[in-house]
């Protein structure tokens, strides 16, 4: 089995026999009885991949860019860190897990679940009414609670806060849904439209809770009174500083380490050796700007590299049915963050007197 296989099934919490390190074993889990766990299952480990996916998509160009260490969701083993980044893979674990039971559902994928038409028949707005195949949600939303937020075992204001951005990133599934519609009328004259609400995709599920990260609320706690661990005065103060915080709003701890350097034991590498991006087409602002973020601000340096790429180039068509192409070779230049004693030391000390006080 490969690692990768590993990762997404210690996320969703599941085949502990072979992960010792699960959180929970699979007898604790099935509240609802074998034949439902085996059903969903494997769409709750596609799920939590796909959120990791996303994880890594929307950070691939700042100094955290979503490692293979923030995949240990629960607090019940090592991590106990509650950052801004934890936040956002509580959320998109969480979103990705009810994304894909929900399209699953509507694809056809099991027996108990089906379309959302609780609204079908009521009049939606004016010249339309609610009808066709909805997104079943709800289903989503109740089977993903079931299995995620069971990875959670503590009790202290680390899990709930853990336990509330997962909550937001179901949220997330919800707010993003789009209203699609089919026309009805004399010769397509479109008089009445019938309306559902289908899942958005999921990037833009992905945007949006980036942009909550961006956003995310500190609690300030009153560490004195969380020392008292799971006593009134604890429960007291978690409740105070949940007290102003939106049920959409991502909520952190702790601020974040440095990123920049390497942490062997937060599971953090550092952004030695990262690549960033210099130049190409299409590059947003903040897409320019990652070797300044990754290497200059860390205190490297921007190498650039030489990499011959070869891709299918002169693509034909020929009847029939075939597209011919050839293997065209071509160097294209990358940019890495390397250190800048290691660039010092590759330099003859001649030059390096030379250069001496030059400032680019």
């Amino acid at each position: 089995m490969k690692r990768s296989t590993f990762l997404i099934l210690s996320i969703a919490g599941l085949y502990s026999a072979v992960l010792h390190t699960a959180a929970w074993s699979v007898n604790n889990f099935l509240m609802t009885g074998p034949k439902a766990y085996l059903t969903y299952s494997s769409s709750v480990a596609a799920g939590a991949h796909s959120g990791m996916e996303e994880c890594k998509f929307q950070f691939g160009w700042e100094r955290w860019n979503c490692p293979e260490s923030a995949l240990q969701l629960s607090t019940h083993n090592r991590l106990r860190s509650a950052t801004r980044e934890t936040s956002f893979v509580h959320a998109i674990s969480s979103a990705g897990v009810m994304y894909t039971l929900t399209r699953n559902c509507s694809l056809g994928d099991f027996e108990s679940c089906g379309c959302d038409d609780s609204r079908n028949g009521r009049v939606g707005g004016r010249g339309w009414v609610w009808g066709g195949c909805s997104d079943n949600v709800d289903f989503g939303e109740r089977i993903s609670k079931l299995f995620v937020d069971a990875l959670e075992t503590g009790h202290d204001t680390r899990a709930l806060i853990n336990l509330h951005n997962n909550e937001v990133g179901r949220l997330a599934v919800k707010a993003t849904m789009k209203r699609a519609c089919k026309c009805h009328g004399v010769s397509g004259s479109c008089s009445i439209q019938t309306c559902w609400l289908q899942l958005a995709d999921f990037r833009e599920i992905g945007n949006y809770l980036k942009i909550k990260y961006d956003q995310a609320h500190k609690l300030e706690m009153d560490k004195r009174r969380m020392r008292a661990g799971n006593s009134a005065d604890s429960r007291g103060a978690t409740a105070e500083a949940f007290h102003h915080v939106h049920a959409t709003e991502l909520v952190f701890l702790e601020e974040s380490p440095d990123y920049c350097t390497r942490n062997a034991s937060l599971g953090h590498h550092g952004t030695e050796g990262r690549e960033c991006l210099q130049t190409g087409k299409n590059l947003s602002q903040w897409e320019k700007r990652s070797c300044r973020r990754l290497c200059t601000e860390c205190g490297l340096r921007v190498e650039e590299r030489r990499t011959e790429v070869v891709a299918s180039c002169n693509c034909k068509f020929h009847w029939c049915c075939t597209v011919r192409c050839e293997q065209c070779r071509q160097l294209v230049a990358k940019h890495f963050c390397t250190r800048r004693d290691a660039a010092a030391a590759a330099t003859p000390n001649h030059i390096r007197r030379r250069n001496k006080g030059h400032k680019r």
